[in-house]
């Protein structure tokens, strides 16, 4: 089996002080990809940046403060790459992935944007670029016999069961037609899967992030955006999926929960 967890960590260094380290000693998972981690390695206490029995790749923005995914694996990976061949986006710690035997795993944190901003440019002409990486990525792999997943905060949406309060969101970054529409293409023309909706196709959710602000999570009125993204043949092989939802919003060590799916290699 290989396990594979995604967490947006909301700063790694504050989640370490609240909870992500006994979580990552009791967690079964085989790898375990971060996003927003927000800190220089060597900002990170020894334990987080390269805890016993776990082979670390750290991959920082270049903007101080900012992003950052990192890939905690069991297995030393046979290969490491940082960044998809973007100029503009490469040093923005937005993307870094692991060859294990097998099959390729990915953390990606996608730009939240912001309707009517820079922000949101940023995010389109991010969009734009990772889908053809996406596609050739995919073509490379069945080319060599290899599966792909891609996880991570994606910060889209795709569907109306995945948000609660999807009518209120039609116009906000995350639920925009064009966001979805372009996750569309992900699934539809790429040829990728959403392992977690094909596991769990007729409900709500399970969603993985909820605001700070209000009663949101205890109401659980959350976004479903933290996705992991396979290649057929691997999403064919995933026998379970969890959202690992704090019992209570005192135990939050993150505004989101890791999402974990067991694939049966």
């Amino acid at each position: 089996m290989l396990t594979v967890t995604t967490v947006n960590v909301n700063g790694l260094r504050a989640a370490a002080k609240k909870g992500f380290l006994p979580w990552l000693e009791a967690t079964a998972a085989d790898v375990v990809c971060l996003q927003e981690v927000r800190a220089e390695p060597g900002q990170l206490p020894a334990q987080v940046r390269e805890p016993e029995g776990w082979h670390v790749v750290h991959a920082p923005a270049a903007a101080k403060g900012r992003a950052g995914v990192s890939v905690y694996s069991r297995q030393e990976p046979e290969s490491v790459r940082i960044g998809f061949g973007s100029a503009e986006f490469d040093s923005s710690g937005r993307y870094a992935e692991i060859d294990l035997p097998g099959v390729t795993v990915a953390s990606l944190y996608l730009p939240s944007g912001e309707v009517g901003t820079e922000r949101q440019a940023e995010k389109e002409r991010f969009c734009e670029e990772f889908y053809e990486y996406l596609v050739e990525l995919r073509q490379k792999a069945a080319a060599d016999g290899r599966e792909v997943l891609v996880v991570g905060d994606w910060n889209i949406a795709h569907r109306e069961a995945d948000l609660k309060n999807w009518k209120a969101n039609t116009k906000n970054a995350g639920f925009l037609p064009e966001e979805r529409a372009w996750l569309g293409r992900v699934f539809d023309e790429a040829g990728y899967v959403d392992v977690v909706r094909s596991l769990h196709p007729d409900v709500a959710g399970p969603y993985s992030w909820w605001s700070y602000r209000g009663r949101a999570f205890d109401n659980d009125a959350g976004w479903r955006i933290d996705h992991h993204v396979a290649t057929p043949g691997l999403a064919a092989r995933a026998s379970s999926a969890v959202v690992e939802r704090a019992a209570t919003h005192a135990e939050r060590w993150s505004d989101h929960a890791p999402v974990t799916v067991v694939y049966d290699l």
